[in-house]
């Protein structure tokens, strides 16, 4: 990870426009858990990798994240993002959206650096559905239509994309056996899903100063998360009534936010995406248990715990 974090310093860095090092830098140096690059990092030395490329795939990994996350701010409108202001609001918008699209370019560059085809096919891939995700939301956000299959495509690509391309990239620069590779990406796979879930979950009943997140964010923003799908499944016409003013109409008042906890509360909401988020973390151990025994798998599976811990 030290070789990861020079190498993301020395590439974000431009000759020419300042701001670049200086947007990217508060975000890459907020305190984030760089859990995508060491998927990366740990998926290749599991698998026997003894080259140095696997750098160069983490700190891509790390890239593309980065350029989502200012991207995201923007389109989200947020003002917070680990517990700090975000880029847009220090800044502005375009400076947001540019340096990202910089980010963008800079992790094509280092993937293409790796030599390897099938990489770049896996990584672009991953962009390509990551933005996807992010449109599919835009248009599922704040329809009460919107239902758990269209959220588990949402959450697949804005989230779990990418951490099933860290693992598989990790897997293809060590050369490993293909049912190996296929097994790294089924666990990124569910550990995205459920690092997603419990995210969404923690937005109806997290404390915002540990969490770096206002609670209640996602409900503000009118997002059809899980626990709001699974409240609105089971509710009666008042409390639909409810629903559609709060996230189709965007009418929120003093005490909606505790009015919505208690309907998730009542109906079970919050239990089901507890229980969704903890299936998924079970999948994540099955897939890594599939992977020939070693001190780096049992580290894999304890991140998989590690995930859902905040829930569990």
């Amino acid at each position: 990870m030290a070789a990861v974090n020079a190498l993301i310093a020395k590439r974000m860095a431009s000759e020419h426009a300042p701001r670049i090092p200086e947007v990217t830098a508060h975000l890459v140096e907020a305190g984030g858990k760089r859990l995508r690059p060491l998927l990366t990092l740990a998926a290749a030395r599991m698998c026997g990798y003894e080259g140095a490329d696997h750098v160069k795939l983490a700190a891509t990994v790390e890239f593309i994240h980065t350029a989502t996350l200012l991207h995201d701010d923007v389109v989200d409108e947020s003002t917070q993002r680990r517990g700090r202001p975000t880029a847009n609001l220090l800044w502005d918008n375009q400076s947001s959206v540019l340096v990202g699209d910089y980010l963008f370019a800079r992790s094509f560059q280092l993937m293409v650096e790796t030599g390897s085809l099938r990489v770049l096919d896996i990584l672009a891939n991953a962009s390509a559905v990551i933005a996807e995700g992010e449109v599919l939301q835009l248009t599922a956000a704040r329809s009460l239509a919107t239902g758990q299959d269209i959220y588990m495509k949402v959450i697949r690509g804005k989230t779990a994309a990418l951490f099933a391309a860290a693992t598989e990239v990790g897997g293809i620069i060590a050369a490993a056996p293909e049912d190996q590779v296929t097994a790294l990406r089924e666990y990124g796979d569910a550990l995205g899903i459920a690092f997603q879930i419990v995210d969404d979950l923690l937005d109806y009943g997290g404390v915002s100063a540990t969490l770096g997140k206002n609670t209640g964010d996602d409900f503000r923003e009118r997002k059809m998360s899980l626990p709001v799908i699974l409240a609105v499944a089971q509710a009666d016409a008042e409390e639909r009534a409810f629903w559609t003013r709060v996230i189709e109409k965007g009418d929120q008042r003093d005490g909606d936010l505790e009015h919505a906890q208690a309907l998730m509360q009542r109906h079970g909401a919050l239990e089901a995406t507890r229980a969704a988020a903890l299936a998924e973390a079970a999948r994540a151990r099955d897939a890594i248990a599939a992977m020939p025994a070693s001190d780096l798998g049992d580290a894999l599976s304890d991140l998989a715990d590690f995930v859902v811990s905040r829930v569990a």
